[in-house]
């Protein structure tokens, strides 16, 4: 399921023959539902209208706002479609997330990486939150837009970007090199832990270099979706320069 008026309508925007349907609250009659219905009859998509309680028992436990659209099945992108991907681009700025937990956080990232013109994040395939309805809804369209890709091995997939001429740079809390301090290149793939744990060994040890975010104050460390976006405004800044 996808819910919340933002995640429906950039789904029926990006995707609209992978949408089986739209739900919307009988309630719910303003402008920004009449365009999404309107997108949704153009796409030929089934529009049920229903009493609140029907969307309750639909999305249960979540926060739909009084839309739910229900998704034909999940369209999963693999190393493969990366390898193939990363042909066409040029320069390419890449998000990798290893093993974040928290679906909020996941979809704050995703949110993060659209704003900031990343070109493709990459995920493990296990050990993460999923890109669920709540990862979606965080995400406010942006899972809809930006390419991820789920990858079995992220070690051998790190390597393969590295062949690739993209250079991989890690942030962690005991890097040397503070973030502001780094001149990032154009063809990079920022590199960001979970919860908790941070960078796997493996995965840092993958990284071309490492980077820190300076810490003043008596937090030990910032929230990952908050770190992601530091990192990727590094080279925003850098590229409009």
């Amino acid at each position: 399921m996808i819910v919340g008026p933002h995640a429906v309508f950039a789904a029926l925007q990006a995707h609209p023959e992978d949408i089986d349907g739209v739900w919307v609250a009988k309630e719910r009659s303003d402008e920004r539902i009449q365009a999404l219905l309107a997108c949704a009859r153009a796409a030929h998509v089934a529009i049920h209208v229903s009493p609140r309680t029907a969307l309750d028992r639909l999305a249960p436990g979540l926060r739909h706002q009084g839309v739910v659209a229900r998704r034909r099945g999940a369209k999963r992108r693999l190393e493969a479609d990366l390898e193939t991907a990363l042909e066409t681009l040029e320069n390419p700025l890449l998000l990798v997330l290893d093993g974040v937990q928290d679906p909020h956080n996941l979809g704050a990232c995703l949110r993060t990486a659209e704003a900031a013109g990343v070109h493709a994040v990459i995920v493990p395939r296990h050990a993460r939150a999923p890109l669920s309805a709540v990862a979606c809804r965080a995400a406010c369209g942006a899972a809809e837009r930006l390419p991820v890709y789920e990858v079995a091995n992220l070690a051998r997939t790190l390597k393969m970007l590295k062949e690739a001429g993209i250079w991989l740079i890690g942030a962690t809390a005991d890097a040397a090199m503070a973030l502001h301090r780094y001149e990032p290149p154009r063809a990079a793939a920022w590199v960001l832990g979970g919860e908790g744990a941070g960078l796997r060994r493996l995965t840092r040890e993958a990284c071309d270099v490492l980077v820190r975010i300076p810490m003043h104050g008596m937090a030990e460390s910032l929230n990952v979706s908050v770190a992601t976006a530091l990192c990727l405004y590094e080279s925003v800044r850098k590229r409009e320069a």
